[in-house]
């Protein structure tokens, strides 16, 4: 308001005091208490009003203004303190990612010290302490984060993660439980879970599990292979049932398995089981033949041979060996485990007939050797059987005895100063070294004479 505009603001102002002076003349008697009064004129009352209200007015907008400066300068100096902690908290990061855990943890400190329930801080302390071997410590950290920020999922993945390194699975349950608490479809959690009941073997709540995890997977890139990890979970749980005597709920499984997965080997294998279990064993016959004639594994050969053999009836499976041979001569594992089935009935001359055919198809395997090794033995042909015998040992003329890494278990012919697969150095050593170096000369006490 300009220096003219006041000005003209207080003639009206004494315009309409003098107005209303002369308009009304009497004076007014006000009683403020029994016996005393004052006395004014109305103009006096209506001027003292609007100072009043002028002074209200104006203390208001002085208390405002205050106000709004305090809170202004209160914002200013929040914001700076709230810079001044994002700063140091990520120098200590970046000193925690580079390795120096001394600076990283003064850094971080500085910067919980100044804002104690930062929740960046108080994870990036725990992360800190875990790299430092303190796992107490993290977890006393990430618990309190949690605390701070009961709704932060973050906090409690950690937590329930590094409980499950440190071998705590019941508090890491516990934990991914609160996550689901708070978001019932969490997929991350959900898997956590059932990666903990497969680990454990609770293979009814893994499966339970992996159907909320197909139901709110719906539309991802991972539900044909979350789909395929229910079917594993399905057969567990059938095998499960089929240990436990209940060969009868076992077998629908198996079938509806099988069913669904024709190549699927461990459903037509406990397929079989499950019917020999039921004493169907004609059923369990026709079951591993078919699935050996599909799939082409061994392991229903092995499960042939051991249920014939344990019924004593050989001629049987002799009878199908040599019919599918016929069918399917260039069948090189067929040919192995005929040979094998042979060699067991000391049957020695067709096993070497058969084994040799597989050895001249080009095939390098110790199980060979070693069964021609044997078939040699039986026959006294002992060159050709040491011959068949150390290739499937795998020795050579030098004798060297091989190595093996001490970090990663990897085996190694010759010594090397780093182990190719971990890149640890130093840590090849003699195969079965401990067993050596525990090893002590038997003491042979010496008997005195007359003494037995």
């Amino acid at each position: 308001m300009t220096i003219l505009g006041f000005l003209l603001l207080i003639i009206l102002f004494l315009s309409f005091f003098i107005y209303c002076s002369w308009l009304n003349p009497e004076d007014i008697t006000l009683y403020y208490w029994p016996d005393h009064s004052i006395t004014f004129s109305p103009a006096l009352l209506i001027l003292g009003f609007v100072l009043v209200g002028l002074v209200i007015g104006y203390g208001a907008h002085i208390y405002s203004l205050i106000t709004h400066q305090l809170k202004h300068w209160r914002r200013d100096r929040n914001e700076k303190k709230a810079k001044e902690i994002e700063t140091i908290y990520r120098e200590g990061v970046s000193r925690l990612l580079s390795g120096d855990l001394k600076k990283a943890r003064t850094l971080l400190q500085k910067a919980l010290d100044r804002d104690p329930k930062r929740v960046d801080t108080l994870i990036a302390m725990a992360n800190l302490e875990l790299q430092d071997g303190q796992g107490e410590a993290a977890i006393k950290l990430l618990s309190q984060a949690w605390q701070i920020d009961p709704k932060n999922l973050e906090p409690l993945f950690k937590l329930a993660s590094t409980h499950e390194e440190m071998g705590n699975i019941d508090q890491a349950r516990a934990a991914y439980q609160e996550i689901l608490a708070l978001e019932a479809g969490n997929r991350k959690a959900l898997r956590s879970l059932r990666s903990l009941a497969m680990k454990e073997g609770n293979w009814e709540e893994a499966l339970e599990l992996q159907k909320r995890v197909i139901k709110v997977a719906q539309g991802s890139s991972r539900l044909d292979e979350e789909k395929k990890l229910l079917s594993r979970l399905r057969y567990e749980v059938a095998r499960g049932r089929l240990e436990a005597g209940k060969a009868d709920e076992a077998l629908g499984a198996f079938q509806e398995l099988v069913k669904e997965q024709p190549d699927f080997v461990p459903a037509r294998v406990s397929l079989g089981d499950a019917q020999l279990a039921l004493n169907r064993s004609d059923e369990a016959v026709q079951t591993w033949q078919e699935g050996y004639r599909k799939l082409g594994r061994g392991v229903f050969l092995s499960r042939l041979e051991d249920h014939f053999m344990g019924v004593e009836d050989p001629a049987s499976l002799l009878a199908f060996y040599r019919a599918e041979v016929e069918k399917q001569p260039d069948d090189m594992m067929l040919r192995l485990f005929f040979g094998k089935f042979c060699l067991r009935l000391e049957m020695v001359d067709e096993a070497i007939e058969q084994l040799q055919t597989v050895e001249n198809a080009g095939v390098e395997s110790s199980q060979l050797n070693f069964l021609l090794g044997e078939a040699y033995r039986r026959r006294d042909r002992l060159p050709e059987a040491i011959e068949e015998y150390q290739r499937a040992l795998g020795t050579n003329k030098h004798l060297r005895l091989g190595y093996v890494c001490d970090n990663c278990g990897t085996p190694s012919e010759e010594w090397h100063s780093r182990c190719d697969s971990c890149s640890t150095w130093g840590s090849l050593s003699l195969i079965n070294r401990q067993l050596f170096r525990d090893a002590r000369p038997l003491e042979v006490r010496e008997i005195h004479h007359g003494e037995r």
